[in-house]
């Protein structure tokens, strides 16, 4: 593939190099110059109707659009010069004509891109004095409630529904001060992707139904993590509020998902907020399940579990890192899970990105790390043999199927009801509780991180394993994750070389991972 050509150019006194085709927007971004905008985004095609981004180009005879204007050797820009500011001024102040003062009450307020640039380059006061204008919130269907009144038309939500979803479901309606964005007849915004117009909104005009009045947005704590809801692997910003989940946005990885997300993994994370914990370690006594302490557990799993046959049912939920120790206590047993399945909703914009058929993050690195994948859970469970319940809820299993088990422990955040019978029960985090990695069905390998505390005396997974192999006298301990890791990598071929140095927040392949060619560019507006 031939080497790009490189332009050189000067942005507010910074040399930069950039490769031919680059836009004067996304130049300045690598100086660390941020140019104000609105309607421009990486992943839509170029719409240059906010006029927020205008530059001085030294020797052009008026300001130039940035997300509009690419480089040019020699090109000398300012961002910051007072035609500049004066011009942006301008923009902001016709904004805000009929923009209402809604910050008080608005979702959007902290994170707000009207806010900002306001605050950073608006005027003082305003010069307007007559009536602004009004039209009610519309329930636009799916997540979303449109508020016309704090809308600035930059159309970033008509140009995901119609270039990147391919659902022309919105439009400009109406013309001058009275324009809005209105829906197509029959349509409305059920499309499984559609909530991603929420988090392109730059301002509250498009809100989350789930999310509103919920939080603000100083209030929130942010993580990077992976969505757990299918096997895409999305890299996503977990947002907790007094140690609940309250929201999942995306986090851009041009590997993986671009910048979006679909509906059902932004939705679906309740059960990470799940009451019916277990919250101590059990052990079976005389009246039944009593609580104990961590160490009097583990032993009692151990010699549960020494010189026995381990049948290992486990969630694909889990890590690879607790998935890899699990191999390591079964002692010549098998380990299976199952996953639910759905219809599979491709993103059309963007290249090998879909809502999977399976359901649940870590899939793949299941199947590498020898878990068989079946309908019947617990139909390979011998006779006498230890049953080890990891992750798993047994939903739709009968008592009677685990009952063959000559003992059972369960390693989970819940006791499942088909389980009662258990003799040591150990507490974990769930997902959203502790930090590992996940194989999506590329076979990428990226970590997540802990967003919230877990309650009472719950352990992160790998550590509990990892405790009960060293009871058992397999292994001396683990201190962390990446340790962990790290003997997975150095004792299976496929993640051999990989480190969560190495890793980073972007994730990478594994060694054997099926190939795939070069894919189109994510970045719609970059083409």
């Amino acid at each position: 593939m031939a080497e790009k050509k490189m332009v050189n150019l000067t942005i507010e006194g910074r040399p930069v190099s950039v490769a031919e085709g680059t836009t004067i927007l996304e130049a300045a971004k690598t100086a660390g110059i941020l140019i104000p905008h609105y309607c421009y985004h990486p992943g839509l095609p170029i719409a240059g109707v906010c006029r927020m981004c205008l530059v001085e180009v030294e020797k052009a005879p008026k300001l130039a659009p940035s997300c509009a204007t690419t480089v040019a050797e020699g090109q000398v820009v300012r961002v910051h010069s007072e035609k500049s500011l004066d011009a942006r001024k301008g923009v902001l102040e016709m904004l805000l004509i009929n923009h209402p003062l809604d910050c008080p009450i608005c979702d959007q307020s902290g994170e707000c891109e009207l806010q900002d640039y306001t605050y950073q380059e608006g005027r003082e006061d305003s010069r307007y004095r007559e009536p602004k204008r009004f039209n009610p919130a519309e329930d636009f269907g799916g997540d979303v409630i449109y508020v016309p009144n704090r809308c600035i038309l930059c159309t970033r939500c008509v140009r995901f529904m119609e270039d990147v979803a391919h659902d022309p479901a919105l439009n400009v309606s109406e013309r001058g001060d009275r324009a809005l964005i209105g829906k197509f007849e029959g349509k409305d915004l059920t499309h499984p992707w559609a909530a991603n117009v929420v988090d392109l909104c730059p301002v509250g005009a498009l809100l989350s139904k789930d999310f509103l009045n919920k939080a603000r947005a100083w209030e929130l704590d942010r993580t990077a993590s992976i969505c757990p809801n299918c096997t895409q692997g999305c890299n996503v910003i977990m947002e907790t509020r007094e140690n609940q989940l309250v929201r999942m946005r995306p986090r851009p990885n041009e590997n993986v998902n671009a910048f979006f997300m679909c509906d059902w993994g932004r939705l679906n994370y309740r059960w990470m907020n799940e009451k019916n914990r277990v919250e101590h370690p059990m052990v079976r006594a005389r009246n039944g399940l009593a609580a104990s302490s961590w160490e009097a557990a583990i032993s009692a799993a151990a010699r549960a579990l020494n010189g026995k046959k381990a049948f290992v049912a486990a969630s694909p939920m889990l890590s690879n890192e607790s998935l890899f120790l699990l191999t390591e206590l079964m002692q010549g047993g098998s380990g299976v899970f199952r996953v639910t399945e759905g219809d599979e909703a491709p993103l059309p914009g963007v290249e090998d990105l879909a809502l999977r058929r399976e359901r649940a993050a870590n899939v793949y690195g299941a199947e590498k790390l020898g878990f068989k994948k079946t309908k019947d859970l617990l139909g390979g469970l011998g006779q006498g043999d230890v049953l080890v319940v990891a992750g798993e809820d047994l939903a739709g299993i009968d008592a009677a199927a685990v009952a063959r088990a000559g003992d059972v422990i369960v390693i989970g955040s819940v006791l499942p009801e088909a389980a009662g019978k258990a003799s040591v029960v150990l507490p974990i985090a769930n997902y959203s509780e502790e930090e590992g990695t996940v194989t999506n069905l590329r076979g990428r390998v990226q970590r997540f991180t802990q967003a919230k505390q877990a309650p009472g005396e719950t352990r992160p997974s790998w550590l509990v394993l990892g405790d009960l192999l060293g009871a058992m006298g397999k292994q001396t301990n683990f201190f962390l994750p990446s340790e962990v890791f790290a003997k997975l990598a150095s004792s299976n071929t496929s993640f051999a070389g990989l480190s969560y140095d190495s890793l980073g927040f972007k994730g990478l392949p594994l060694l054997d991972a099926p190939p795939s060619g070069p894919k189109a560019p994510i970045a719609v507006a970059a083409t």
